[in-house]
């Protein structure tokens, strides 16, 4: 194998593909990236079991290809000297079918390579069926939901998303069992299959990185124990968490008694301001009080003090209301808002706290209050 390439482009697509690679990998061969040039151009494939990511660069994109060949180099060193390597062009050759030299005119790394015939075969198929959504689309329904999951591995289900598909009605949920993000996107065309799947959050926020053109199209191939996802010249394959999520239709209300609505920004800062007394506390707890057209954040420090933030907000009704809560839960579920206002609805202080947009009812954040005594 021997070809010459720029430098910013075996950068952008190594950078990609070592995203699969897992610093807990046992199987030593999946600590490399699987190089393999052919005429039509040079795939490279990275993969720790649980996910694989394969990038494709034509022959156009490729300075010079004098041999082809298919080599495994390790991943822990390549990243580094590619962005290290001077000059704007690198040749890469490999001698000795197990020894590859990287180099410009003038640096040079030797390196040792593994077997390629060890690496493992990982089918990368497409679906006859499957699903157009645009990438910005994708990225939007990631941040908005991927923050609510769990970090607990003892619950293994709660650390992935639940994506569920019912005709033309895509839902998205994530949960950690104290606060649920839920986003719903419309298809252009229906599925014709019902799914109910649930995608490692840690996987997922991978693609996340790789989509960068919001105004590409992203294919979604969904198989019965994996997902893949095909942009541009990249193809992102997850195994799926095994189980059944928790059915979390039940947990939003369709009832409220109070309707809050108030400006993004400035209740966003408010809770900001008053969680500043709090934030070196594990649950970082402030309260909320309404009481006619006026909203009132505070929080309390035994050892500090105390601080009260006053805010003018439209209401339904004049009852008064007072709710605790994590002030990080409720700023995490803020950030995925992107309009002006925001609704808050509320039945209890034991009731959850559920967060709408006035114009977007795609989006619903939900957060368990917190009781003090």
């Amino acid at each position: 194998m021997k070809f010459t390439i720029k430098k910013n482009i075996i950068l952008e697509h190594l950078t990609n593909v070592s995203r699969a690679i897992s610093t807990r990998n046992i199987i030593p061969i999946l600590n490399g990236i699987k190089f393999d040039l052919s005429n039509e151009g040079l795939s490279l494939t990275a993969s720790d079991s649980d996910l694989t990511i394969k990038s494709f660069i034509p022959s156009e994109d490729i300075e010079k290809i004098e041999n082809e060949g298919t080599i495994i180099i390790q991943s822990k060193y390549i990243l580094d000297i590619i962005k290290k390597l001077p000059g704007d062009t690198i040749n890469f050759e490999v001698i000795d079918d197990l020894k590859i030299i990287i180099y410009t005119e003038t640096s040079q790394y030797n390196l040792n390579c593994l077997n390629s015939m060890d690496y493992p075969q990982i089918e990368l198929k497409e679906a006859d069926n499957y699903i157009n959504l645009a990438a910005g689309d994708i990225k939007k329904m990631i941040k908005q939901t991927i923050f609510a999951i769990s970090t607990q591995e003892s619950r293994p289900l709660l650390t992935g998303i639940n994506i569920k598909i019912n005709g033309n009605t895509l839902e998205c949920v994530a949960t950690d069992s104290y606060r649920l993000a839920k986003k719903t996107i419309i298809l252009d065309d229906p599925y014709s299959e019902a799914v109910d799947i649930v995608i490692p959050g840690k996987n997922i926020s991978e693609l996340d990185k790789i989509i960068t053109d919001e105004e590409e199209s992203v294919q979604i191939h969904i198989f019965p124990n994996k997902i893949m996802f095909k942009y541009k010249n990249f193809l992102f394959q997850s195994n799926l968490l095994n189980g059944t999520y928790p059915n979390t239709s039940n947990f939003i209300p369709n009832e409220f008694i109070h309707i809050i609505t108030t400006n993004l920004n400035s209740f966003f800062a408010s809770i900001d301001r008053a969680a500043l007394l709090t934030q070196s506390k594990e649950k970082n707890i402030v309260k909320m009080e309404a009481k006619d057209n006026l909203l009132c954040i505070s929080s309390f420090a035994s050892e500090i003090g105390k601080v009260e933030d006053h805010l003018e907000v439209q209401r339904n009704n004049n009852e008064n209301i007072s709710i605790s809560f994590s002030a990080k839960y409720m700023m995490d579920a803020l950030r995925t808002f992107e309009d002006e206002d925001v609704n808050i609805f509320m039945n209890t202080d034991s009731k959850p706290i559920v967060l709408k947009s006035v114009t977007d009812e795609s989006l619903i954040q939900l957060i368990l209050p917190i009781k003090t005594y």
